[in-house]
């Protein structure tokens, strides 16, 4: 009889997706995708699926005894900080290996201006630009309530109050061609590109769209790696589980 291994992805993104459809067809794993709720109606995974949180990292551990997990891997978005710490503390504490799966980050660009938070990014807008197309997703959004500039958001769901004064709000699932994110820029007369270093090429077209127009761009740059194995691709992901197991 084959021992079947359980996996545990932590996911939420096009990665941690094609991760559990290739997981899916090998006999000796069982794969649970973990999605956090925090998306009205996501993209779910092939497989059993799970949505919401655990409880802290504590609760975690907890539910990985409880459910006799083997292995862990985090494919959470670059951002999602709180949760790779989470899952760094509970698979310590339970004893587990955690893969962190995670898309390169762009190479950055000479017209770009890197920050390290959102605050950062607050602050740098008032010197560039009147038009912003903030596309950093829906939270976050509020950092930037003080500014008397003119705002496009895009984003999956609404944010949450408070909002820039002058808002006007853009809900929209990519990914998105990059002929029109030159006409998005072009019809707000954008100004200033407001991003986060999520990597890959998803969401790179709103980048080079602004390249070809002279729009400046303040990139959010990562949070430090967990101090664990991380790999860059769905591939070299598959490849570790299969030589763990």
């Amino acid at each position: 009889m084959v021992e079947v291994r359980r996996v545990l992805v932590l996911g939420g993104t096009a990665e941690a997706r094609e991760l559990a459809a290739r997981l899916g067809g090998e006999p000796a794993v069982h794969v649970i995708s973990s999605l956090a709720g925090r998306v009205r109606d996501p993209r779910l995974p092939d497989g059993e699926v799970r949505i919401g949180g655990f409880g802290g990292a504590d609760g975690l551990a907890a539910w990985l005894r409880a459910e006799r997990i083997d292995e862990v891997v985090d494919a959470t978005h670059p951002f999602a900080a709180a949760m790779t710490a989470n899952a760094v503390r509970a698979c310590a504490l339970a004893g587990l290996p955690l893969l962190v799966l995670r898309r390169p980050g762009w190479e950055p660009e000479p017209h770009w201006h890197l920050v390290d938070s959102l605050d950062e990014a607050a602050a740098a807008l008032p010197g560039l630009g009147e038009r912003i197309f903030l596309s950093t997703g829906r939270q976050g959004v509020h950092r930037f309530a003080h500014l008397d500039l003119r705002f496009l958001v895009r984003a999956v769901d609404p944010p949450e109050p408070p909002l820039p004064p002058r808002t006007e709000l853009l809900l929209a699932r990519g990914p998105f061609a990059f002929d029109d994110e030159v006409a998005l820029l072009r019809e707000h007369r954008i100004d200033v590109l407001v991003t986060k270093d999520s990597g890959g090429p998803m969401t790179r077209p709103k980048l080079d769209a602004a390249r070809l127009l002279g729009v400046a761009v303040v990139l959010v740059r990562r949070p430090p790696e967990p101090p664990v194995p991380v790999v860059e691709t769905v591939a070299a992901a598959v490849a570790r589980l299969r030589h763990a197991g």
